[in-house]
């Protein structure tokens, strides 16, 4: 196999590929990946195909698979039906804030824990590790009793924003995913700006944070992805109708439209973070050793 040709890592190497064993251990974890995109783009493929359908044609048995007509204007119609376009403008004002909230301050974090390692820094990191082992749901009640009654100040969220930037903002597995970044940086970057008259924020500014573009993207996919199928919160925190992102308008009408309807508002859902993930996957996929200093 040509593509072995060259490789060194994995545990599967160029030597290793020429042995029986290891030809039949590929083929089957090829088979096994192959199963699992299956499990992943059937039911989205499906929607989609139903959307197409009409409601007859969906509940037909035995069921087609494919649609025995595909209109692309139903689309235009559906999204007009709908109204899904104040919904997608809040999702993306929630996404854009999460983005903003979930970069800049888990970084500055991670910076803080990595670099400048203030007395105390052993102890919140243990903190970090300690809280990530907790399960989510055990966070959701004191959490929302905290939204709806910020400390000190006594100011309810609820009906805001807030919660999701918040909430983005101390995110853990981010902050040590830029700690452990920070950490392989080379430190000569580090001391040849300190030489050179950098303040620490500005050392983070215009060294770290550009070295670290790759674990930024990262970054803002997974919080887009996360932030347009977030469901819970949403529903706990937002009571206008009106302001309600796309998860929890299209739980809402679920009962109002025809089941064909639907599927394409499912389409309509999920099609913002495919396509982002779809363009920006080679930033999932990829990493990068930059080194501007020799050592």
């Amino acid at each position: 196999m040509k593509a072995f040709d060259n490789k060194t890592t994995g545990i599967i190497g160029a030597l290793e590929i020429k042995k029986t064993r290891c030809k039949v251990l590929y083929w089957c974890i090829v088979a096994t990946l192959i199963f699992i995109s299956l499990i992943s783009i059937v039911p989205s493929v499906w929607v989609l195909l139903s959307g197409f359908k009409s409601v007859k044609e969906i509940y037909q048995i035995p069921p087609d698979i494919f649609p025995k007509e595909i209109r692309l204007s139903k689309l235009v119609e559906v999204w007009k039906l709908l109204k899904l376009g104040n919904s997608y403008i809040v999702s993306t004002v929630i996404c854009i804030g999460e983005v903003i909230f979930g970069v800049i301050f888990p970084a500055l974090g991670g910076y803080v824990i990595s670099r400048l390692r203030p007395r105390g820094s052993k102890l919140v990191m243990s903190l970090l590790l300690w809280t990530m082992m907790m399960p989510a749901s055990i966070r959701t009640v004191p959490l929302f009793m905290v939204f709806n009654d910020l400390p000190i100040i006594h100011v309810s969220l609820i009906g805001t924003y807030f919660p999701f930037w918040l909430a983005a903002g101390a995110n853990i597995f981010t902050t040590l995913l830029f700690k452990n970044n920070f950490d392989a940086i080379s430190i000569s970057l580090i001391e040849a700006a300190r030489i050179d008259g950098c303040s620490d924020f500005k050392t983070f500014k215009d060294i770290l944070l550009p070295l670290s573009a790759p674990i930024i993207m990262v970054t803002v996919i997974r919080i887009v992805v996360s932030s347009w199928s977030n469901f819970l919160w949403p529903m706990l925190i937002i009571k206008d109708e009106n302001y309600m992102p796309v998860t929890v308008k299209l739980y809402r009408m679920k009962t109002q439209y025809q089941l064909d309807q639907y599927m394409l508002a499912l389409i309509f859902g999920m099609l913002p973070p495919v396509v982002m993930y779809i363009i920006f996957q080679k930033y999932i996929l990829g990493g990068q050793n930059v080194g501007g200093v020799k050592e």
